[in-house]
């Protein structure tokens, strides 16, 4: 499980600063918070 969290949490933080790139300040912030609360380093929802 805590493999599959990073994984989540690796691929909401790059589609994040993908969303920052294309100049989509809002949405790209709310990926990365979202990827850094979903991240077993973070506060994790799941547990």
């Amino acid at each position: 499980m805590s493999t599959i969290l990073w994984i989540i949490a690796a691929v909401l933080v790059i589609a994040g600063i993908l969303a920052l790139f294309r100049r989509q300040i809002l949405w790209g912030i709310v990926l990365i918070v979202v990827g850094l609360l979903v991240g077993p380093g973070g506060v994790s929802i799941f547990t």
